[in-house]
Formats: C-alpha cells, sequence, structure tokens
C-alpha cells in the first residue's frame, strides 16, 4: 500500500480496475424492470420476475451480483406496453370495407422466453403487431359493420383478445388487454357506396315487412269473414225466418236510411201490398 502512495500513476490503475471490476460484477436492477442473467448465451436467471399479485419494494429489485466479464444483463420491462395497430383495412360480412385503428396492451410474465425468442421487448412488440392485425382481420372479417356499433362489440374484443393470446404465448408475454379505437368507411366513391348500399338494404327490407304485412292482413280477413260466415250460416239455419227477417232489415237500410250525400234523393213508390214491404205488414 505505501508503494501504491508514492506512484501515482500505479494507484490510478489500480482505481481504474477496481472501478472496471466493480462495474462488472455488480448492477442495479430497477423496480419497472425484470432482469435476466445470460451466460455464454445461455440464460441462467430472473432478477425481478413479474408475479400476479406481487408488492412493489419487495420483488427483489436492487443491487445484484453476476459474474464479471462473463454474465449479461438483459433488461425487460416489467410494465404493461401497447402495440398500436393504424389504418387496418377489414372487409366486414356485408362487404364494407372498414378502416380500423386498434391498441392491445401486453406484460412480459416470462423473461426467459422472451429471450430467447425474440431477445427484447422492442422485438417483441415488432413480432406482435401484424399477429395483432391478422388476429384482427380474421375476427372482424366474420361480422356485419353493425356489430362494432353494439353491445356485441364487447364480444369481439375478447375473440381478438384470445386469438392474439395463443400467439403471443411463444414469446412469454400476456395480452391484458384489447380495444379498437375507432372503425369507420373510408371516404370518397366507396364511402358514398357504402351509404347507398345501405340505403338499397333498408329499402328492400321496409317492403319486405309491408309485403308481409299485406299477407298476414289477407289472411286474417279471410279467416274472419269465413268465420263470420259460418257463424251466419248456423244461425240461419236455425231459425229461417229469421234469416229472412234480418235480410229485409238489411235492404231495408241501405234503401231507406242511405245518408251519403253524394247518393242524392231517390223516391220509392210501391204498393201496399207489395212483398218487399212485408215486413211492415208484419210478415203476412
Amino acid at each position: 500500500m505505501p508503494a501504491l502512495l508514492k506512484s501515482p500513476a500505479a494507484a490510478a490503475v489500480t482505481l481504474i480496475v477496481a472501478a472496471i471490476l466493480s462495474i462488472s460484477t455488480f448492477a442495479i436492477v430497477d423496480e419497472t424492470e425484470q432482469a435476466v442473467i445470460v451466460r455464454f448465451g445461455v440464460p441462467q436467471r430472473v432478477i425481478n420476475q413479474y408475479q400476479h399479485g406481487e408488492q412493489f419494494g419487495r420483488t427483489g429489485a436492487g443491487i445484484i451480483a453476476r459474474m464479471p466479464f462473463v454474465d449479461q444483463v438483459i433488461r425487460i420491462d416489467k410494465r404493461v406496453l401497447d402495440i398500436d395497430l393504424p389504418n387496418q383495412q377489414v372487409l366486414s360480412t356485408d362487404q364494407l370495407r372498414l378502416e380500423v385503428d386498434a391498441f392491445a396492451r401486453f406484460r412480459v410474465v416470462d423473461p426467459i422466453r422472451l429471450v430467447v425468442s425474440a431477445g427484447s421487448t422492442e422485438r417483441v412488440a415488432q413480432q406482435l403487431q401484424p399477429l395483432f392485425g391478422s388476429s384482427l382481420r380474421n375476427e372482424l372479417g366474420k361480422r356485419p359493420f353493425a356489430a362494432l356499433l353494439s353491445p356485441e362489440r364487447g364480444e369481439v374484443m375478447e375473440n381478438i383478445q384470445r386469438s392474439l393470446q395463443r400467439l403471443a404465448s411463444q414469446y412469454g408475454v400476456e395480452i391484458v388487454d384489447v380495444r379498437i379505437k375507432h372503425a369507420e368507411l373510408p371516404s370518397g366513391a366507396a364511402l358514398d357506396s357504402a351509404y347507398e348500399q345501405m340505403r338499397t338494404a333498408r329499402r328492400q327490407e321496409a317492403a319486405t315487412i309491408r309485403a308481409q304485412g299485406l299477407r298476414d292482413a289477407q289472411i286474417i280477413r279471410a279467416n274472419a269473414q269465413a268465420e263470420a260466415a259460418r257463424i251466419y250460416a248456423a244461425s240461419f239455419n236455425k231459425d229461417p225466418r229469421f234469416y229472412d227477417f234480418y235480410r229485409a232489415m238489411q235492404s231495408y237500410r241501405t234503401t231507406f236510411l242511405n245518408q251519403e250525400p253524394d247518393k242524392g234523393e231517390t223516391s220509392i213508390i210501391l204498393s201496399p201490398q207489395n212483398s218487399y214491404l212485408r215486413e211492415f205488414m208484419g210478415g203476412r
């Protein structure tokens, strides 16, 4: 030690070597990180790995030791990360071409698998993006445009999330959420054509409903008239005299009590002994 004090250069070299050795041996892992220790290209262990329900401050973050110049520390973000998917072209089942903006949130739950398969969170996000787009198009391609404007939208999101999770498991990540920011028809001729197609479909639907209503009304009227005729026939067969009286009353009402202004006034001259007036004579 006294020799080092007499030689400042040697002391400086010793301090530099000690600093390099210390930096190579010790590392600091933040609360928001997971650290994978890799030795000769093979992952050895994980420091501060994410656990469901964990409490920050008790996760193993802080200063760690490693074999100097041999172990490499690969830092993996522990927080929830985003994947943006803008301007996706989707063709719905009602032949509408949509422009969809969506995003997904994911978290790394198996850092070793991620390091082996992708190497970093940036690369895994790049590889998940086309898989996300494929899952989105496959699911929306099975449904009409109206499904995105109804409560069915929640089911659509859940199906996309499950489909993406099956693909993302190979990278050691968990899909936390999937959302569609907005879905709209493209502007220009395509939009006008879509609107016209929707109007035509609604007009056809209205015409179908009206035709069904007319058909049902005719069936109801026909059934009612048949039932009325059956009741009249049953009643008249029981009392033919009453049938004659009823028909005569209907004829009198039409002839003598017609109040319609466009018919004008009518005068009828009949003999009291005329058979038409026999009901006025007591049926004699």
